[in-house]
């Protein structure tokens, strides 16, 4: 079973959103599995930096909507993908040094941020996407 699973209490009804928020539940899951079945730190390294490089890809699509269609909670929002991706990289960075091991507590930080991070911050921008004909 994995870790995350993506349902429709997810989705911001923003397709190409939905499929990276899709993307970023499959990379936390790979994570998951990967520290779990006890692969070596090449293959945790790997994962955690596609997983890092994958978040920023997803926060640069999320925030060029907000400021394609003037969304007015566009700088708190930031704020909230700028603190993720800071401790997203400090993670990296540390276990590339050989100073992290990357725990379930890890890997339940990152699912619990996403998940609370789509149902809270997310959800809010989705009805006003949508108004300006966002899909």
């Amino acid at each position: 079973m994995s870790l995350m699973e993506w349902s429709d209490e997810l989705s911001v009804h923003i397709g190409r959103v939905d499929e990276q928020h899709k993307q970023l539940i499959g990379l936390i899951n790979g994570l998951h599995d990967a520290m779990k079945e006890g692969k070596g730190r090449d293959v945790l390294g790997k994962t955690l930096s596609e997983l890092v490089d994958y978040t920023a890809t997803h926060f640069k699509t999320e925030e060029d909507l907000f400021a394609a269609h003037h969304y007015p909670d566009h700088h708190p929002h930031k704020r909230e993908h700028d603190a993720l991706t800071r401790q997203a990289a400090d993670l990296k960075d540390r276990f590339m040094k050989g100073n992290l091991f990357i725990s379930n507590e890890t890997v339940l930080f990152l699912k619990d941020w996403l998940y609370n991070h789509i149902l809270g911050s997310d959800k809010k921008y989705g009805p006003f996407l949508h108004a300006k004909g966002v899909a």
